[in-house]
């Protein structure tokens, strides 16, 4: 039986070397049926030392001379290797019509439109875009409501662009501040005139309020002196605006500014703290008999907010939390702050509440800052297109009643 085996392997041996003699694709076919035999009969075939030995040799010998014929046969596989990444052949494409400085400017150019376009996406307040885009985008149904918001939407889309701002119950304040810093001309009499950081503990010794004060981020800080921080900060932004030559420089620094980081909530508070404020003075004068703008006596007839210290406890308190402002109270901003308010109401589309005006008793030296709602909670910006239709103040030419009072009015 041995014998026979060895016979048997023997013959195949030779056979195997026939074959390969005959080309690299019969020498192949060869290994493969060899390799498909050994395995069949390894018990039958058991090699001895030399023969193990002799099988060795073979199979390297293969191995170089299989490796060598890939090598030479596959000329693809080495210019793989040299292949450079798509930017390295980009780059190297271009350095063959451009000079460096061309190929840098461009590589610049593209980052900084990257990096705007990151700094947008995190901003609290979008960029500009056209008006009726945005209603047919977001207003697409036939219903009666989506018919009278889209018609808002036309009727002032020729006068201006729209600006998204973040939604949250920060939005009022927000839109506002946004208006201020985008806008102004000059600093109002109050901040220019006054050492606004010393307000805080004023107001701490008059009236025990700031104790119960809400910040929406953790400070270290006493609530006076973190106040004290907000309203100087205020100043200093409000400052910058205003030294601002050009429109983007304004853009520069609210981008700045609205940023969802603490700087730009710290400045929402300074505005809550200027409208507390206000309410304060504005009650004592309504004790002492002294005129005082019509809101007021709404703003106190309210079962809720009978004096500064429940409106600061039941309303104030809570804005940025759990509730947005209220009609009545974007007047008290508006008057804390010496600007107009023009907001567009959209849902009052064809109404004489379409355009109203905060405080609705302004005065003719006060800017005025446009504003746009959907339904009198969130508040968005509009950005005017042409200035020419536009006074110094920021207030329309085309709606602005000859006699400098406000030809609409609301009901708060």
């Amino acid at each position: 039986m041995n014998k026979t085996a060895k016979s048997t392997c023997d013959s195949d041996r030779q056979s195997k070397k026939v074959k390969t003699s005959h080309g690299s694709t019969q020498g192949t076919q060869g290994q493969k049926a060899d390799v498909k035999g050994c395995a069949a009969g390894k018990d039958a075939c058991s090699p001895g030392p030399e023969r193990s030995s002799e099988s060795s040799h073979t199979m390297q010998k293969r191995s170089q001379k299989e490796a060598k014929s890939t090598r030479s046969d596959s000329p693809s596989s080495q210019q793989h290797l040299m292949k450079t990444s798509p930017a390295e052949d980009e780059k190297g494409d271009a350095d063959l019509y451009r000079d460096e400085d061309e190929i840098q400017k461009e590589l610049q150019d593209k980052q900084q439109t990257e990096s705007v376009a990151a700094g947008e996406a995190q901003s609290s307040v979008s960029a500009a875009e056209d008006l009726q885009t945005y209603s047919q985008r977001e207003w697409k149904g036939n219903t009666t409501k989506s018919l009278l918001i889209r018609k808002g939407y036309e009727t002032i889309a020729s006068e201006f662009k729209l600006r998204r701002v973040r939604g949250d119950n920060y939005c009022a304040l927000r839109a506002t501040l946004f208006q201020v810093l985008s806008q102004s001309k000059q600093l109002p009499a109050w901040l220019r005139d006054s050492d606004i950081r010393e307000w805080p503990k004023e107001t701490q010794s008059d009236q025990d309020f700031i104790k119960e004060w809400k910040f929406p981020f953790e400070t270290s800080k006493s609530k006076v002196r973190h106040l004290e921080q907000c309203l100087e900060r205020l100043k200093q932004r409000w400052e910058e605006s205003v030294q601002c030559r050009s429109l983007e420089q304004r853009e520069r620094l609210c981008q700045e500014v609205f940023r969802v980081h603490d700087e730009e909530y710290e400045l929402l508070e300074a505005l809550k703290f200027l409208m507390l404020r206000t309410a304060i003075h504005l009650h004592s004068d309504m004790e002492k008999g002294s005129d005082v703008p019509e809101f007021c006596w709404l703003l106190f007839a309210r079962d809720s907010s009978r004096c500064p210290k429940t409106f600061f406890t039941n309303h104030l308190r809570h804005v940025g939390f759990s509730g947005g402002l209220e009609q009545v109270e974007m007047c008290l901003l508006g008057y804390s702050l010496q600007q107009t308010m023009q907001v567009v109401r959209l849902y009052k589309c064809e109404t004489e509440e379409f355009i109203i005006y905060y405080p609705n008793d302004h005065k003719k030296d006060w800017p005025t800052l446009c504003l746009l709602t959907e339904d009198d909670r969130h508040y968005n910006v509009l950005v005017s297109q042409n200035s020419s239709k536009f006074d110094e103040y920021g207030r329309p030419k085309w709606n602005l009643p000859s006699d400098g009072q406000p030809s609409k009015t609301t009901r708060l």
